[in-house]
């Protein structure tokens, strides 16, 4: 079934405004806004031009290759992990990950009987990761003083028969950084897809081994060792070290492992935790998103300690064969999502 852009709900709302999705809903799918303002883009380096925005005393920069979050601060304070403008996103920091995310078993799918055949961009596993977006140029569609909106049009490509056009919008609000993705079926017949991103929430000042880990998930995916691919169904994490719902020290955890049937809260907001005392981050996302991808990175580069990506995702590692939560979206539609992430302060 179809989720269509329709959001009049509270989801999407932390400490705050919601995010502000009439734009994404009038321009997804057709031409983008012209360039409001020119304020905080500075070009260059691998990841081309560095958008800031600002509100208050929060901070936040996206790249417009591969539209990914490379920093969001608060009084100076970092709350993602970030790298340097003239560097390469490390470890796939801050990605965005459309139109699937994880990994393609093989880089080889079936759609409608036929044998689709992607391009293999994780060599050493032999598979297809993280979709087609996060190292192409995206077209800055609107830049204001607190949000940033970007798009880019994908064509048909090997293993992908499908013509679509992807935005995201990033808006600094009073209670965190809120994130809006939006997809547009630009062909002529129904496309199956997913949605991630791939974001390393820190946790403030406080250090990621002296915290815990909170998720919301009660179900974790096992895969195999070598290739990360789906190897059975989804395994409830009650009575076993996989459980993070009350929280577990991150120290000495290592995890690549994806972790399914996110429950909401009363407010329709799925929630992960990395805190301290109260101290720390938060990223939260809707109900649709209700998969997440956690990697803990032994050391992350320019920072000389570990880190935990934290990725919420709307369906599970090769979900364009298993077909397990994939989005259907018939041609003409539009599809919205939104997370974000905001500190936590005792």
């Amino acid at each position: 079934m179809s989720e269509l852009a329709s959001e009049s709900s509270a989801q999407g709302r932390v400490g705050g405004e919601p995010a502000s999705e009439s734009s994404a809903q009038g321009r997804v799918g057709g031409e983008p806004a012209s360039e409001s303002s020119t304020q905080g883009r500075v070009g260059g380096g691998p990841t081309g031009e560095q958008l800031e925005i600002t509100r208050g005393t929060a901070r936040a920069v996206i790249t417009s290759v591969g539209a990914s979050l490379r920093a969001y601060e608060v009084d100076g304070v970092p709350y993602v992990e970030t790298f340097g403008a003239d560097d390469a996103p490390p470890l796939g920091c801050g990605a965005v990950l459309v139109p699937w995310p994880n990994r393609v078993a093989g880089a080889r799918w079936h759609h409608d009987g036929e044998q689709l055949d992607l391009e293999i961009s994780e060599p050493a596993r032999g598979n297809a990761i993280h979709g087609l977006v996060r190292r192409e140029p995206w077209q800055v569609a609107e830049h204001t003083g607190n949000s940033v909106m970007l798009a880019i049009d994908v064509p048909v490509r090997p293993g992908w028969p499908f013509p679509f056009r992807t935005s995201i919008t990033y808006e600094l609000e009073d209670g965190g950084l809120t994130v809006t993705h939006g997809v547009h079926n630009a062909g002529q017949r129904d496309m199956p897809f997913g949605v991630g991103t791939h974001p390393y929430p820190r946790p403030g000042a406080v250090d990621v081994d002296s915290c815990e880990l909170v998720l919301a998930a009660e179900t974790v995916l096992p895969v195999d060792r070598d290739s990360l691919n789906p190897t059975g169904e989804p395994l409830e994490v009650v009575n076993t070290e996989l459980d993070f719902r009350g929280g577990r020290p991150i120290r000495d955890v290592e995890l690549d492992t994806a972790f399914g049937r996110c429950v909401p809260g009363e407010d329709g907001l799925v929630r992960h935790r990395i805190t301290q005392d109260g101290h720390g981050v938060e990223l939260w996302a809707q109900a649709k998103f209700s998969w997440v991808q956690v990697f803990t990175a032994a050391e992350f580069p320019g920072k000389g300690a570990r880190a935990v990506a934290v990725e919420p995702m709307t369906c599970p590692p090769d979900a364009l064969n298993s077909g397990v939560d994939l989005i259907t979206l018939a041609p003409g539609e539009t599809w919205l999502g939104t997370w974000g992430v905001r500190p936590l302060r005792g």
